[in-house]
């Protein structure tokens, strides 16, 4: 990596009109705020399709996106809603939280009319995305119709048993496929030919949303690379134990014949939880994607790449050793450590893939295995700055940074860092200023010195999230782990974001040389 440094924003954090961040203007405008930031780096999170609790980290599937970050203005803009389909649609009534409840029974109602619009016409011409045209030409316009027959069969490998899934799942009255009738459960071919035939309407419709998401995204994402900006998208590690994953691709997951899983995954029982951690997804059969080349997980990853310039890999311990419980259990007191992949898979993405742009998350119990295969792997690890100011000793802190690393004041688990200042004692605060050499008293000012350490430190690159330069408090927390509600619902309020405060990031961008450099013709 170049030094550089980033932004974490989720895009359901965004301001947007109707309820969730989405890819609306504002996501645009949030690319020109990154710009004039000078920022190298917008950090995403996942945008996989969430399903109970909301989390992105517990996607329903691994090559899916979440429908509801689909601009419905841009769908207004295409011909294919009007103004009037959304007048009176309840999209939840407050611009700072997302109403998950409110997405889930009425969002899909108004991409519905867009999409019987979409079935009605014959052809739909939208203006191409090409950059560059020749001279005395007119630029194309692109028939979305004819983009949507390549679409889908780019993408079928995936897309038809994802949108099986879910027209299965909406007849089973969102039963997890577990529950499912033996023949659907298990894939009876006639079972699924039926199923086809019956369900026909809602798999054209997830095909028509998939469609219309990946659209508008990768156009995003074009616009953000034209300006010099990368994204990072997070990869979970593990899927749903209810997904499309596990019931199109058991064979990928430790399950007995009747598909009943055998393990599920954890964490091992410790001073903070007596009981350990029970997660509850379903644990990889690493000797199984071996004997095919990681197949899937090839698979997985080049169809991230399709969104992402740069993944972050979740949980990377993951990959080396992995904690297995019991499926049935009810606590994570039975589990066992079990090898994980290690480097065989990463040499095999490599093969496949080619050159591939990872940051290991490896926070957390850092064994000698651990840090054997983050050296192996090449990968950039992450040193949180929240973290640090325990000791001097912690390899969180500036002194113990490494060049190879990605430095964060806060990750997406963390309390904002307004909040962190706070809520730590007076002899961990008075540590924090005697190290970062702050007299500030004012805790907006002292979450600033916080921001700037990252900026100082030697790591390649730097993210903050916006609600640290924003010097918000604990009520812009994304996610607490451990609690079931009120996570990964914060937004921003509209026109919150400054020029002032684009220069006085950008200064500090300047003065730590982290300013992006412009790509090469290689590039």
């Amino acid at each position: 990596m170049n030094r550089e440094s980033g932004i974490l924003m989720p895009i359901f954090s965004l301001a947007s009109n109707y309820g969730i961040g989405a890819f609306t203007r504002e996501a645009y405008d949030f690319v020109d705020f990154l710009e004039k930031s000078g920022q190298g780096y917008w950090q995403i999170l996942p945008v996989g399709p969430t399903g109970y609790g909301n989390s992105p980290y517990q996607p329903v599937s691994s090559f899916a996106g979440n429908p509801y970050f689909i601009s419905l203005e841009d769908l207004i803009e295409k011909g294919l809603l009007k103004h009037e389909d959304l007048n009176g649609v309840f999209f939840g009534d407050n611009q700072e939280k997302v109403d998950y409840g409110a997405m889930y029974e009425n969002r899909d109602k108004v991409l519905k009319i867009a999409f019987e619009n979409f079935k009605a016409k014959d052809k739909i011409e939208v203006p191409s995305e090409k950059t560059e045209v020749a001279e005395g030409k007119e630029e194309e316009p692109v028939d979305l119709k004819k983009a949507y027959g390549e679409y889908l069969k780019k993408e079928e490998y995936w897309l038809l048993d994802y949108a099986l899934y879910v027209a299965i799942k909406k007849d089973q009255e969102q039963k997890s496929w577990l529950e499912w009738d033996e023949e659907l459960k298990t894939r009876d071919k006639k079972a699924l030919d039926d199923a086809k035939e019956k369900l026909k309407e809602d798999i054209e419709f997830t095909y028509f949303k998939q469609f219309i998401f990946d659209l508008q995204w990768k156009k995003l994402r074009k616009y953000a690379n034209k300006k010099n900006v990368k994204i990072i998208g997070d990869l979970p590690l593990y899927v749903a134990m209810d997904s499309a994953d596990t019931w199109s691709h058991p064979e990928v997951f430790q399950m007995e014949k009747d598909l009943t899983p055998k393990m599920v995954t954890g964490c091992p029982p410790d001073a903070f939880s007596p009981t350990g951690q029970l997660w509850g997804n379903p644990a990889y059969d690493w000797d199984a994607e071996k004997k095919t080349g990681y197949a899937w997980w090839t698979e997985r990853i080049k169809r991230n790449y399709e969104w992402y310039d740069v993944i972050r890999l979740d949980h990377f311990h993951g990959f080396c050793e992995y904690y297995g419980i019991p499926y049935g259990d009810e606590t994570a007191e039975n589990g066992k450590q079990y090898k994980g992949p290690g480097m065989d898979l990463f040499n095999a993405l490599k093969k496949a893939l080619g050159k591939i742009d990872m940051i290991a998350e490896d926070l957390g119990n850092n064994t000698e295995e651990n840090a054997a295969l983050l050296e192996a792997s090449g990968f950039p690890g992450m040193k949180v700055l929240q973290y640090g100011f325990t000791s001097w000793d912690s390899i969180y802190v500036n002194h113990r940074h490494t060049k190879n690393s990605v430095v964060y004041t806060g990750t997406h688990d963390n309390t904002p860092t307004r909040a962190w200042v706070e809520e730590i004692n007076e002899g961990e605060r008075d540590f924090t200023r005697r190290y970062i050499n702050s007299m500030n008293s004012d805790y907006g000012q002292l979450v600033w010195d916080l921001i700037r350490e990252a900026y100082r430190s030697v790591a390649d690159l730097c993210i903050i999230p916006i609600q640290d330069y924003l010097c918000k408090g604990r009520e812009a927390r994304l996610n607490t782990p451990g609690t079931a509600e009120g996570n990964w619902e914060w937004r921003l309020v509209p026109n919150f974001l400054s020029d002032d405060l684009a220069r006085s990031i950008r200064l500090l961008t300047e003065t730590y040389s982290r300013i992006p450099k412009a790509p090469t013709e290689e590039e």
